[in-house]
């Protein structure tokens, strides 16, 4: 399943980018945010792997991010790998004519097993939401510094 959202951010390019791509910012825009771990290559650069994990209800899951293309201030892709699930997902940034940012997010969802698969077939909007949770969330943070985090 692939689809693609698009938010605009109040926000200049390189500000945006810079808090989009600083770890210590999670917990104030991805809602069940718990921790992240490191776990390979240099923190935040091409080929560099973390774990991070989240509270999902009464659940907890851990998810291991690789940055697979990075070109800041205008890309940065990854792939999430969850059990059971590959997300590939690309964000593009560009400039908008008054100054601000647009921020562009390519997702893939590859489902590896039986479960998986179901659920995307079932739920396909449920994981549009998510993204779009995400950005939004995000774009309070970077223009009200709204966080989400209850810590």
């Amino acid at each position: 399943m692939k689809y693609t959202v698009d938010i605009v951010i109040e926000v200049p390019l390189d500000i945006c980018t810079k808090m989009f791509d600083t770890i210590e910012n999670l917990k104030h825009w991805q809602r069940g945010f718990i921790s992240v771990e490191h776990v390979s290559g240099t923190p935040g650069a091409f080929g560099s792997k973390m774990k991070t994990h989240y509270k999902v209800g009464k659940n907890q899951m851990a998810l291991i991010e690789t940055i697979t293309h990075k070109n800041l201030p205008y890309e940065v892709h990854s792939t999430y790998n969850i059990d059971g699930l590959d997300d590939i997902q690309e964000n593009y940034f560009g400039p908008t004519p008054e100054n601000f940012t647009k921020w562009v997010s390519v997702n893939e969802f590859v489902p590896l097993n039986f479960k998986m698969r179901m659920m995307i077939w079932l739920m396909p909007k449920t994981f549009k939401k998510q993204t779009l949770q995400y950005m939004k969330d995000f774009k309070n943070f970077a223009e009200k510094g709204i966080s989400v985090s209850h810590a």
